[in-house]
């Protein structure tokens, strides 16, 4: 497995836990271990999510150190153009941002806490839908 699509919440787990399995996929793409992906809407969101008051004061980070976080997991980034919209296939627009990324960046997994919101939509393109735990542990 080398290309991955993240869920907003791995991201946000990332920041929030330094030493959790989100985290550890983190550095594993800026050691080249595994490529991220992600469209400028999913993006968008990483950086929104982020930046929320909660997830700030949860990872003790001021606005300022929270960019500077989400800047670095951008960089890490591969760019995804969305060429073809696959929508609906899932209840939640935001899934849909990852779903649409994944396919359009031939993603081998989407890795998400919430595994069940992606249903089957995403293994009939071929797409694992991984825990960051399990993620971890193939690379």
């Amino acid at each position: 497995m080398k290309r991955m699509v993240l869920d907003t919440d791995v991201v946000v787990a990332g920041m929030r836990s330094p030493r959790g399995a989100s985290a550890a996929l983190l550095l594993a793409a800026d050691e080249h271990a595994v490529t991220l992906l992600a469209s400028l809407p999913l993006a968008m969101e990483y950086e929104a999510v982020c930046m929320r008051p909660e997830h700030r004061r949860a990872a003790d980070l001021t606005r300022e150190e929270a960019k500077v976080f989400i800047g670095a997991v951008l960089a890490l980034v591969e760019p995804i153009e969305i060429y073809f919209l696959w929508r609906p296939q899932l209840r939640d627009a935001n899934d849909e941002m990852v779903l649409e990324a994944a396919i359009n960046g031939r993603a081998d997994a989407i890795v998400t806490f919430n595994r069940k919101d992606y249903g089957d939509a995403a293994t009939q393109f071929g797409i694992e839908v991984l825990s960051p735990a399990v993620a971890i542990k193939r690379i």
